[in-house]
């Protein structure tokens, strides 16, 4: 793992964004490598259900900055404390289609059990870096999004789990800074802006 780049990099950042959000991308280390903790988020939520995300959400006006708010929401998410978050990095703002200004920062936590808040989160999944960068377990595709224009969204599948959308574009970032692994050049597939995403 390539700690020293992701630290050293500076993150690109959006201003003046309607709503703004932030996520914790969790780094668990185990005896035999680095793995990063996702939810799945329930299949009731209005926004984005049933897909993988990392433990995050909307910032609240009790919030001191961006960082707590990430902090808040993975404590209320899965139960993880405030003071058990070593924050190590930060990756580049990105909009969603909610409308949302998302931060994503890169932490590390303790390897233990959490408790998914079932409201909120259907399953915990924690997943090996080293099979998230193996290209057998990645696609990607090209299309025309309505408000961004053409787009390449990333798909990592790992474990009967299918990591892509918003967490999928922070994922990219995160493993081609963090370890050796490189978008590939070319999308695997072009597509029509309205085709079904292959989940």
């Amino acid at each position: 793992m390539n700690w020293e780049r992701l630290i050293a990099y500076a993150p690109g950042e959006i201003t003046g964004a309607e709503r703004e959000a932030a996520v914790l991308a969790p780094i668990v280390s185990r005896s035999d490598g680095e793995y990063l903790l996702f939810t799945k988020r329930a299949d009731h939520l209005g926004e984005h259900p049933g897909q993988m995300s990392f433990p995050g959400g909307g910032r609240e006006p009790e919030d001191t900055d961006l960082e707590a708010t990430a902090k808040r929401e993975a404590n209320e998410e899965i139960g993880l404390r405030p003071e058990e978050v070593e924050v190590i990095g930060r990756l580049d703002d990105i909009p969603t289609v909610t409308d949302y200004a998302v931060r994503p920062f890169v932490a590390k936590i303790p390897d233990r059990e959490y408790t998914p808040d079932e409201s909120e989160v259907a399953e915990i999944a924690v997943l090996a870096i080293d099979e998230l960068t193996d290209l057998g377990n990645y696609d990607s595709e090209s299309r025309d999004h309505p408000h961004y224009g053409e787009i390449r969204i990333h798909y990592f599948r790992v474990d009967g789990y299918t990591v892509w959308g918003a967490t999928g574009r922070m994922l990219a970032q995160f493993l081609e800074l963090a370890t050796d692994w490189k978008i590939p050049e070319d999308p695997d597939r072009v597509v029509d802006p309205d085709a079904d995403f292959p989940v």
